[in-house]
């Protein structure tokens, strides 16, 4: 597939951030990732396209995204047909705000927003509409005291506001999401080990001790999805990574991953994709690099 091109972003050592407007007649960058965290502002965008990890997205009129550091992603044309695409992307150190502030406790939104954005974070539409003219007001001014107040509120405004959603899987991005109850950590630890096998319910209840039913029910409150949701995500993010980075076809990659038929494959990978496999193995194909 080839490699993906590294960005080396132009931010100094005592830079709080950077900031890049652009207005263009066409979405051209190729797939790539950087060290900081960005996010990116896009407007006149419909039917344009989102490939962040292994999510992929149609766009309205609006776009704003929170990519973490070291995730690939591009924006790329699709079926588009503005000529006055209106971009905003701002680059921050990863570093910008230390865990000795994010521990603090009104900065708690902000750390949970970041710790998700790992995996990428789109806005709704009502928190775009919240910082619209402060992204736009942003370019306008110089890095200063309060042009790096003003970057903040943003993204605490952003945080607070709830309206949003998480992008790639952590299974792709290779991000291990925190678990607060060791029970569930053993049956993922398990799930993570073994989604290449047949795992049953009945196994894993017997790990806990617990009744399938009573698995069932514990499992959806702790984590938000079924145990067989969270099964198929493990098994899609695997395959999404191999449909990335290798030759093998589609029918060996769904049996590497534990599904038995590959229009199960089909189907699964659809269902949490929102596109096919092989939509999903070409999109990317368009946008890699070679270096």
């Amino acid at each position: 597939m080839g490699n993906l091109i590294i960005e080396i972003p132009p931010i100094g050592a005592r830079d709080c951030y950077y900031i890049q407007e652009r207005y263009k007649p066409c979405f051209n960058y190729p797939l790539h990732k950087h060290n900081v965290i960005e996010l990116n502002f896009v407007e006149h965008c419909k039917e344009a396209r989102r490939i962040v990890g292994d999510n992929v997205e149609l766009l309205g009129d609006y776009d704003l995204a929170l990519v973490g550091c070291n995730l690939e992603h591009v924006w790329e044309q699709h079926e588009c047909k503005s000529a006055t695409i209106h971009e905003i992307t701002i680059m921050m150190p990863a570093d910008l705000l230390p865990e000795s502030v994010l521990a603090r406790n009104f900065m708690q939104p902000i750390r949970e927003m970041f710790e998700k954005a790992q995996v990428g974070i789109s806005f709704g539409m009502e928190a775009i509409m919240t910082v619209y003219s402060r992204i736009n007001q942003l370019v306008k001014s110089d890095e200063s005291f309060y042009s790096a107040q003003s970057l903040l509120a943003i993204l605490h405004d952003l945080a607070v506001s709830g309206d949003y959603h998480t992008l790639s899987s952590s299974h792709y991005s290779h991000i291990e999401t925190p678990v607060t109850s060791r029970r569930i950590q053993k049956l993922k630890d398990y799930i993570d080990a073994h989604y290449q096998e047949e795992i049953r319910i009945e196994l894993l209840s017997d790990m806990i001790g617990m009744t399938p039913n009573a698995l069932s029910r514990f499992f959806k409150q702790r984590t938000n999805r079924s145990v067989s949701n969270y099964i198929n995500e493990v098994r899609i993010g695997h395959a999404a990574n191999l449909l990335v980075d290798s030759t093998m076809t589609i029918a060996e990659i769904a049996y590497r991953c534990g599904f038995n038929t590959i229009s199960n494959f089909n189907r699964i990978f659809k269902n949490v994709k929102e596109i096919t496999p092989k939509e999903f193995r070409d999109s990317y194909k368009k946008n890699v690099f070679l270096v």
